[in-house]
């Protein structure tokens, strides 16, 4: 529920403001641990002036970004002597953001009652992943917490930076195609039914793609909205497919055969692998476990099958490398020679966050250059849109010219 409240502050400052807790008590507690005095709670109504703060508690969102600050900071505070639940009320009167806000007084409350941390975060699953509650858990079991933190924050920014970098990649070639469609659109909707008009005036004989070019151009510009609302169905149909259980199958079999692009989900699908599974075991948790969590974390469906098959294998008294070698054409080579090299010395862990290193590299290397990789094929995609048009209307202009001679 919420309550509106007067406070005064440190300085003497008096203000008012609207706050969401669980009773005036706990308003007060909280006010109280921000260097605040209340003067006055009052219960307030669920009405239009609070509809913003009800949006922002239903829809607010926790971003990476922020994931990263709260671990690296809370470690660096547990090593640096504070206790958990003193590092969290610092942490609160730092963030700006109410629906982070509201896990903080969560996890300060669980800890309070005597809870632990992964407990608390546990409570809010869809903030943080299986891979974050059960690093916490082992750092909590092992008495490392703060260790624990860190790794974890290092982890999520590895693997933020590796998706920031791929999807850069993609946006140069996905404005040029955007660029050409609506270029397309336009051209069909106001130049094509101009050039119709004049061909049939003329009575010229058409080819069969220059009636196409010409039926579409009709189309558009005589069901210009229509024609809008079917490129965003397709656009969500296709947005729809990528989501959808029963067609990632395809999907993730056709991006893996792409040029360039399916060799960069190879190496991506790698070394979230290995990043994981290195974080994991160095934080304590088993190996089977280990697998099991970075199962949720990779995307292709593929590779969650190998991943299944190598913790089925290890349950069974199997080599973690054997499921790998039989792989080949999803994981690396290097791959399996790594880790096997890992369980023969006991190094597992440092062999796997060394492959992780290395196509994390890799994966910066090619998206880097990846515009000027994939320029040539933009180039042959672009030049034979338009050398289809050009080739579809201009062939009839030679036919008006053989007509006039």
């Amino acid at each position: 529920m919420f309550f509106s409240y007067t406070a005064k502050s440190s300085e003497g400052k008096i203000f008012e403001g609207v706050m969401e807790a669980q009773d005036r008590f706990a308003l007060s507690r909280e006010l109280r641990s921000r260097g605040y005095t209340p003067l006055s709670i009052s219960k307030k109504k669920e009405n239009v002036f609070n509809f913003f703060i009800m949006f922002q508690r239903i829809f607010g969102k926790v971003s990476i970004t922020e994931q990263i600050i709260f671990t690296k900071n809370l470690g660096g505070m547990l090593k640096a002597g504070l206790s958990l639940n003193r590092a969290l009320s610092v942490l609160k009167k730092q963030t700006k953001n109410p629906a982070f806000l509201k896990i903080l007084i969560s996890l300060e409350d669980e800890i309070n009652a005597g809870g632990m941390l992964s407990s608390g975060l546990e409570k809010f699953p869809k903030v943080f992943s299986k891979l974050f509650v059960s690093m916490m858990r082992a750092g909590e079991e092992s008495g490392n917490l703060a260790n624990a933190l860190i790794e974890v924050g290092t982890s999520l920014e590895k693997s933020h930076a590796l998706t920031k970098k791929v999807r850069g990649a993609l946006i140069y070639p996905g404005v040029i195609f955007s660029t050409m469609i609506v270029v397309g659109i336009l051209m069909f909707a106001f130049v094509v039914p101009g050039l119709a008009k004049t061909f049939k005036e003329l009575n010229v004989q058409l080819p069969a793609s220059t009636k196409f070019i010409i039926f579409l151009g009709d189309f558009l510009s005589n069901h210009l909205i229509l024609s809008f609302a079917i490129i965003i169905g397709f656009v969500l149909g296709i947005s729809f497919l990528f989501r959808a259980s029963f067609a990632a199958k395809y999907i993730d079999f056709i991006l893996l055969k792409l040029p360039i692009i399916g060799n960069l989900i190879k190496e991506l699908n790698t070394a979230r692998t290995t990043r994981t599974l290195s974080s994991l075991i160095l934080s304590g948790v088993s190996i089977t476990r280990a697998i099991e969590i970075t199962e949720d974390v990779v995307q292709n469906i593929y590779y969650k099958k190998v991943l299944r098959e190598a913790r089925e294998s290890i349950e069974k008294g199997a080599p973690f490398s054997e499921t790998f070698s039989a792989y080949s054409n999803l994981y690396p080579v290097m791959m399996s020679e790594m880790v096997q090299v890992g369980e023969e010395t006991g190094k597992l862990a440092d062999m796997l966050l060394d492959v992780s290193v290395f196509y994390e590299n890799e994966i910066e290397g090619k998206t880097k250059n990846f515009s000027t990789i994939i320029e040539p094929f933009l180039m042959i995609l672009i030049g034979g849109g338009v050398g289809f048009f050009a080739i579809s209307m201009i062939s009839p202009m030679y036919s008006i010219m053989d007509n006039i001679k």
